[in-house]
């Protein structure tokens, strides 16, 4: 069976300039946290901020949860000081850097290159690996070279909302048309995202609900995404987290239907058959390849 991707099922944004909500975050059942040096903290306080992410990351128990840190893009004056600081500073204490705005694969490469300089530099003994953000209408266009870029990647990240100032998209503050729109306003975008991934053997992650206070809609958005395909969905909220975890599993239905039929499917094959049938069902060889990503994905939430 193929190796099961990273589970990321729930990515908690936390801004680096809180040191409150980092500790309720590394003490949070998200999949992974990220300290945000970008969006989530005003321009004046971004070279600042950096210290608090690295004292976040060195000084609290994180437990199973992986460590990450949103750096500003690499077109802005920020960038290379956040690299270079946070690596500097965190060392191994630091899993993962999310790259935001990528639009061409050279944009990953850049930050591949200079964290393999670090990392030789530094004597560090593990690669700190990559999640990328496709936020942008050339990011989209490129979302395969983006996610097919680097070893280091593990996820590439629908980003609505600054698609949405890139496509000029006319989008309520949830980025939800603010007009009537037969269809899904995201099918396209999300589908290149998700097809890059797959095309990469990483972990597609679906873009952030703003409106924290509805839960019944962020968990609609979440369901649709998982029907796709996507791995996981961005919080905003601690509240969320749950609502990500719960929607980006197996059901215990799921597994029982994967594990019969594989056993029927086995059996099957046994007596020399293609294919077979489960509760009046046909089960052939492609069923089979979705039961076993289904056990895949439950023994990984099972043993995080």
């Amino acid at each position: 069976m193929p190796e099961a991707r990273p589970l990321r099922r729930s990515e908690l944004a936390t801004p680096a300039t809180s040191d409150k909500m980092i500790a309720k975050a590394a003490a949070s059942d998200a999949d992974l946290v990220f300290l945000d040096l970008e969006d989530a903290v005003a321009p004046h306080l971004r070279e600042q901020a950096r210290a608090g992410a690295v004292r976040g990351l060195n000084e609290l128990d994180w437990g199973t949860t992986v460590r990450a840190v949103r750096i500003n893009g690499i077109g802005t004056k920020w960038a290379y000081g956040d690299i270079v600081e946070v690596v500097t500073g965190a060392r191994e204490n630091l899993d993962t850097l999310i790259v935001p705005k990528a639009t061409a694969g050279r944009d990953v490469w850049w930050v591949d290159v200079l964290l393999s300089q670090l990392e030789e530099d530094l004597g560090l003994r593990t690669k700190i690996r990559l999640e990328v953000l496709i936020e942008d209408v050339a990011g989209v266009a490129h979302a395969e070279d983006i996610a097919t870029a680097s070893p280091r990647l593990d996820a590439v990240i629908f980003g609505a909302g600054d698609l949405s100032v890139s496509q000029e998209a006319r989008v309520d503050t949830n980025f939800r048309p603010r007009d009537g729109y037969a269809g899904d306003f995201w099918y396209y975008a999300r589908m290149q995202v998700l097809t890059a991934a797959r095309v990469a053997g990483i972990a597609a992650i679906d873009a952030p609900y703003p409106d924290f206070g509805n839960p019944s809609g962020y968990e609609a958005d979440a369901r649709a995404a998982a029907s796709l395909g996507f791995d996981g969905k961005w919080a905003i909220h601690p509240s969320q987290i749950e609502i990500a975890n719960r929607v980006f599993r197996p059901s215990d239905a799921e597994v029982e239907r994967a594990r019969r039929n594989v056993e029927a499917y086995r059996a099957a094959e046994a007596a020399g058959l293609g294919a077979t049938s489960v509760d009046g069902q046909l089960v052939d060889a492609a069923h089979v390849k979705l039961a076993e990503r289904v056990l895949r994905h439950h023994s990984a939430v099972v043993g995080s």
